[in-house]
């Protein structure tokens, strides 16, 4: 594959179109801290909603989502049902916390009730999954724009991809904050969603069939069952099973309520709206696109299983192969590689970026946020009471800055790591969240359900929650018994197991004597 004059017209322009977005929003500058982190409290709920939306996706979404298609069914989508239970539940008992509180962040409701040192932990917590989870989000969207730019993964375009993606972000939002960030989301989503939809229709009129062929074709695989099977109800608690429905009405309420909930990245998002109403729309609006989302991209993957796996019924030029110069790549990345025409493989080049942006900006300015106001603000209040607020508006901009180039080392070490060890760092970069998870959400439960903890035991669960996930790794249990690898657990119930233990530890601190140190 090679760009044409095309493709990067339609690269260019993309940029140009970002560039345009981003000088109108940036011509408001923030007065203060409160609206450069929260974007004065008065964001439109359409526009938040389409943020959180972007947020939730990535280029590992953009690239990878197909692929539950081509090799699965639509089970995965039948887990938004604990989404929506997870959606609830926020908007039940936590959004009305955060908004009657009039925090920054969300762990300041731990300050409230367990004392500084929980919100700084947590945030700590925080901050320590986020740097390895969208450092290796941009290490993998990195290598797709490699791929896709250059026609290679060598070294020097691997970093060259990185840092482009690490200066547009940071271009796009450093200077107006999370007003920059929600509406340059907006762009970054209709960007991607396009490009899925435009290839859906240009696969669906390669194949040359009709609607009742495909419906046909999709539900009576020559191996396997039904690609179309929407409810899975078998029981199964290894990986192979995680998208049943057991698994999505445990696992995924709790990790979803943790991203949406406890998550600075997606919440502080919905923490912009005028009012609790008004981010509780948001964030139900939110929850409802993703499916029709989630179903663009699964549905390319049903027709990339016909256009490579069915030869009855259509022939490709050429066969799917999973790698590209050793790289393992994704069946729509080997697609746009091979198959995609000049100028829509451009459309699908500013995809990608655009995909990763969206992840790659939330997590500068959510990142930066927590590391002012949890952690600096307090430190230079507690020393110089008189400062300025534009004082932490400029630390605010410094912290996204710090944050670009530590995501960007994280990359590389990512890549190379990658090359040079097997060592499976991306596996737990990727995961690290879902480790972090667990912890936060033994604090918050016992925080909003009880009267228990302190300050020690919820360092303790957080670290408690952390660890149990952890372990439950199959390259760490690998390291400690070979017998034991082969414990395959899904990542719902490692989460479900670590948030009971998390919750359980916390539970076990004797109430704080006083709601502030």
């Amino acid at each position: 594959m090679q760009m044409t004059v095309l493709d990067w017209g339609v690269f260019f322009g993309y940029f140009t179109l970002l560039s345009a977005v981003g000088w109108w929003v940036n011509r408001r500058r923030a007065g203060n801290s409160a609206d450069y982190f929260l974007a004065g409290n008065n964001m439109p709920v359409w526009v938040v909603a389409v943020s959180v939306l972007a947020t939730s996706q990535s280029a590992a979404t953009f690239l990878g989502g197909p692929d539950l298609g081509f090799r699965g069914n639509l089970s995965y989508l039948a887990t938004n049902i604990g989404a929506l239970i997870a959606t609830f539940i926020v908007i039940k008992f936590l959004l009305p916390r955060y908004y009657q509180l009039k925090v920054t962040t969300v762990y300041e409701l731990l300050q409230q009730r367990f004392g500084a040192s929980a919100k700084e932990h947590a945030g700590k917590m925080y901050l320590f999954g986020r740097v390895f989870a969208s450092g290796a989000r941009l290490y993998m969207a990195a290598i797709a724009v490699a791929m896709l730019l250059f026609n290679n993964i060598a070294p020097q375009s691997v970093l060259a991809a990185i840092i482009l993606l690490a200066l547009v972000g940071l271009a796009c939002t450093v200077a107006g904050g999370i007003r920059s960030v929600i509406y340059t989301d907006a762009l970054q989503c209709a960007v991607y969603v396009l490009a899925a939809l435009l290839v859906l229709g240009y696969l669906y009129h390669s194949l040359g069939l009709n609607v009742t062929q495909l419906q046909q074709a999709l539900s009576a695989p020559p191996a396997g069952d039904s690609k179309l099977l929407l409810f899975d109800w078998r029981f199964d608690v290894s990986s192979a099973g995680v998208f049943n429905m057991y698994s999505a009405l445990t696992g995924f309420i709790l990790l979803n309520i943790a991203a949406f909930g406890l998550d600075q990245d997606m919440t502080q998002r919905v923490l912009t709206c005028k009012d609790n109403k008004a981010g509780a729309r948001a964030l139900l609006s939110s929850a409802l696109m993703v499916i029709p989302t989630m179903l663009v991209f699964i549905l390319i993957g049903f027709l990339l299983y016909i256009f490579y796996q069915r030869p009855d019924l259509y022939q490709p030029t050429q066969g799917f192969a999973d790698s590209f110069a050793g790289e393992k790549v994704t069946v729509f990345m080997y697609y746009v590689l091979n198959e995609l025409p000049s100028g829509l493989r451009g459309l699908v080049v500013v995809g990608v970026i655009a995909a990763a942006l969206s992840t790659i900006t939330s997590g500068l300015n959510s990142m930066s946020s927590v590391l002012v106001a949890d952690m600096y603000k307090p430190w230079r209040l507690a020393r110089h009471a008189q400062t300025d607020e534009q004082h932490f508006v400029r630390a605010g901009q410094f912290g996204m800055l710090l944050t670009a180039v530590v995501l960007s080392l994280m990359a590389i070490l990512c890549f190379y790591w990658q090359q040079y060890s097997d060592m499976p760092l991306l596996a737990f970069a990727l995961s690290v969240m879902v480790f972090s998870y667990s912890g936060l959400l033994g604090v918050f439960f016992t925080a909003l359900f009880s009267k228990r903890g302190n300050r020690y035991s919820v360092t303790a669960a957080l670290i408690s929650g952390f660890c149990v996930t952890l372990l439950l790794q199959p390259y760490i249990l690998q390291q400690l018994s070979p017998s034991l690898a082969a414990l395959d657990l899904g990542f719902t119930w490692q989460l479900c197991l670590g948030t009971l233990i998390a919750t359980l530890v916390c539970l076990a601190g004797n109430p704080a004597t006083a709601s502030k140190e």
